[in-house]
């Protein structure tokens, strides 16, 4: 993915709720690419692009024409390809039983952040030590 495509797509909108469309997969010629995120493309991790999704947001998608479920973390923009709304690494991909037909229709959901780190931003900042 160039980083011309991430420049673009890095002021998106986030998706808050659940989005239906059609996955797709990372060829195999992608492996060791850079993504939007700096990391590596590792097609054996659970790791997916999206145009619209912050980086780092954990997401499920569910394949629904059989109802399997993978957990994967958001690290790359795209696809740019027309109607499609993920692109997952292969073994996401497998996990959802989508790799023979390479394209499925699936549900992408964000999760909710953890909510420890939530309640962690809300307390007010500490005082130093000494100065109450």
């Amino acid at each position: 993915m160039s980083s011309a495509h991430a420049t673009e797509t890095a002021a998106a909108a986030k998706t808050p709720h659940p989005v239906i469309g059609k996955a797709s997969y990372y060829a195999r010629h992608f492996t060791g690419k850079k993504t939007a995120s700096g990391e590596r493309m590792n097609p054996n991790q659970l790791t997916a692009a999206s145009k619209t999704i912050p980086l780092g947001t954990r997401v499920q998608v569910t394949n629904l024409e059989n109802g399997k479920v993978v957990h994967v973390t958001i690290n790359d923009r795209g696809p740019y390809v027309r109607g499609r709304v993920i692109d997952l690494t292969p073994r996401a991909a497998e996990a959802l039983d989508m790799s023979h037909q390479g394209i499925a229709r699936v549900e992408v959901r964000p999760e909710p952040a953890d909510p420890i780190i939530q309640e962690a931003s809300a307390l007010p900042p500490s005082l130093p030590p000494g100065s109450n």
